[in-house]
């Protein structure tokens, strides 16, 4: 992750400080979109002039003016960095994430702008990656959200067939030991074909997969090493076990229940992303901001 002057032990008052001047916001960001150096988005030039009074750049070739906001999950914003940056540090370093209503009070912003800039934060974690995970595999599936049976009669009406458990969703996830990085994915079903071809598009053929007894794993072996633990009998067997991204759920269901309460399936993967980030991060101790890879920054919700 891109360093800033905040030590591992930095708390909400040191980042507050830290990006409360507009130039060092601007020095982070610009840090990370061009590592080499300004650079114009419309003709790629180098040649720019620097207006300090309004903090953008000028090309010196097509005379465009722009922001260091262009090309970002900042672009078309009128919130200042200094807020978007705070807000950032608040999801990254949050263990249980953090309600848009407490951002909003926090930021002095309305609620409705916060849960926007969470999207946005959100999308900036979503990690898509063409690598492949290899060693050992734990794949595992859980179920998200209220039983059918408590949900008004129109919500419950809306629930489709084949879903998990009483109307819940489903969700998938592997997690690599070596590295300790999950990945998920919300699925419509625990069908075979499904999580099967998921296992298939993300981890490396001959790697080891452990999975419980579902049946849906069942045909892994002719590609991976496919290890079974019975949860009926035991929960480990020497390294056999899914221990690791059963504490995943544990804690991606507690922010979802504690902090989030209530969230429509169709943003589910949001908070996939948000969780995983920040499990992938939790070593780091600096996930305020995305990678110096500045395709963190790129896009918008």
């Amino acid at each position: 992750m891109e360093t800033v002057n905040l030590n591992d032990k930095s708390g909400l008052m040191e980042a507050i400080r830290y990006f409360s001047d507009p130039m060092v916001c601007l020095e982070v960001v610009a840090k990370v979109k061009w590592p080499s150096g300004p650079m114009c988005p419309g003709c790629e030039s180098k040649r720019l002039s620097f207006l300090k009074t309004r903090l953008i750049w000028k090309c010196l070739d097509c005379r465009k003016q722009f922001s260091v906001k262009v090309g970002t999950i900042f672009e078309d914003s009128a919130v200042p960095l200094d807020k978007w940056l705070v807000a950032m540090w608040l999801v990254g370093n949050c263990k249980n994430g953090i309600s848009s209503y407490e951002v909003a009070k926090d930021l002095r912003v309305t609620q409705r702008t916060a849960w926007f800039m969470l999207h946005r934060i959100r999308h900036a974690q979503h990690t898509g990656s063409i690598s492949k995970m290899s060693g050992k595999i734990e794949a595992d599936e859980t179920f998200i959200g209220g039983a059918a049976r408590f949900m008004h009669k129109h919500k419950r009406d809306e629930k489709i067939h084949g879903r998990g458990p009483g109307g819940k969703e489903i969700v998938f996830g592997l997690l690599e030991r070596n590295t300790g990085k999950v990945r998920t994915r919300h699925v419509a079903t625990r069908r075979k074909g499904e999580l099967t071809s998921i296992v298939r598009q993300n981890v490396r053929k001959g790697s080891e997969i452990i999975t419980d007894e579902l049946l849906s794993y069942d045909g892994l072996n002719s590609e991976y090493a496919h290890n079974v633990i019975n949860h009926a009998e035991k929960y480990v067997d020497g390294h056999v076990h899914t221990n690791r991204m059963e504490n995943f759920w544990s804690l991606l269901k507690r922010t979802i229940k504690g902090t989030y309460v209530s969230i429509e399936p169709f943003h589910l993967f949001r908070y996939l992303d948000e969780q995983s980030f920040r499990y992938d991060e939790r070593t780091d101790g600096r996930a305020a901001l995305p990678e110096s890879n500045s395709d963190r920054l790129a896009g918008s919700a």
